[in-house]
């Protein structure tokens, strides 16, 4: 992996990261589906004025605005909203570096080796602690609900993985390179209308627009971080790492979030943390290093 892309790595990781806190933030007023509805609007406004469709077909950029800002945080966000804690929401989420590689598989024909492997069932370990850490005895506080929306959402993302990846894949056999941020603004389009419609049918009509005229400061930020900094900046470094390496190479990197998603809660949410957690840290670490072995040592050649 070259510099550049471990600055990016570093980068993401800590946007989406922090991105945990700033949901439950923003999510204290504005409901959750609203609160996705007008993440992608600030999204693709203005920037889709400035910025040209990419060159792919329409059916994929439909597919990659369902499969992220319908599929995935949809279920996060509500998840969220019935009582999942950001650090625990964030360990969950993970569970997409275990998925993307087997979607990857199935329909791009990638292989994994035994390195990988070995190392993807450390990181497991270790999301394991982290979420036993995480949920305590407070588990039995939170609705089932909340959790089976909280497991769905790293299907979508790994689906939406998938679907970046066939795009640039097709996009590179015309010769041509597919234009990722274009992806994301252009793709944002696809959630803010379904999104608004399941506002108006979780909540009633007076409460949106209640969120709507008292928005204040904090929901207003949450707002801006998460469409900016979290959706175009964040995976727009995403779809840039999705389209010069190989699934496998990539999808562990995100195993790093829960150890800022958890700091920065602790932070600001005053959400504890425990040895355990701490344990489980190491644990997804040491997990990345073999698995990214390889990765490592191309690193390490390109500085000699």
């Amino acid at each position: 992996m070259k510099k550049k892309d471990i600055l990016l790595s570093v980068i993401l990781v800590t946007l989406w990261g922090v991105n945990f806190t700033v949901i439950k933030l923003g999510l204290d007023g504005v409901p959750s589906m609203m609160l996705v509805s007008l993440r992608y609007l600030l999204t693709s406004f203005p920037a889709i004025f400035f910025v040209k469709k990419p060159k792919t077909e329409v059916k994929y950029i439909v597919f990659y605005g369902l499969t992220v800002g319908v599929g995935q945080f949809a279920c996060m966000f509500y998840a969220m909203e019935l009582g999942i804690p950001a650090g625990i929401a964030s360990v969950v989420l993970q569970i997409q570096a275990f998925i993307s590689p087997l979607m990857a598989m199935i329909f791009l024909k990638e292989k994994l080796n035994s390195r990988q492997i070995t190392g993807f069932i450390i990181s497991a370990a270790g999301l394991i602690m982290i979420a036993m850490a995480s949920t305590g005895d407070s588990i039995n506080r939170v609705p089932v609900s909340a959790f089976m929306f909280i497991l769905a959402a790293p299907v979508f993302w790994a689906s939406s993985n998938i679907i970046a990846k066939i795009a640039s894949d097709k996009a590179a056999l015309k010769g041509e390179r597919l234009n990722m941020i274009s992806m994301v603004v252009w793709s944002g389009l696809v959630p803010p209308v379904p999104m608004m419609v399941l506002a108006l049918i979780m909540d009633k009509p007076e409460t949106i627009l209640d969120a709507l005229f008292n928005i204040n400061a904090v929901s207003i930020f949450a707002i801006l971080y998460l469409a900016y900094a979290a959706t175009l900046i964040g995976y727009g470094i995403w779809s840039i790492l999705l389209a010069s390496y190989p699934m496998s190479k990539i999808s562990p990197i995100p195993l790093l979030i829960p150890i800022v998603a958890l700091l920065s809660a602790r932070i600001v949410l005053s959400e504890q943390l425990s040895p355990l957690q701490w344990a489980g840290f190491i644990v997804i670490l040491t997990g990345l290093i073999i698995a990214n072995t390889k990765v490592l040592n191309i690193f390490a050649k390109n500085n000699n």
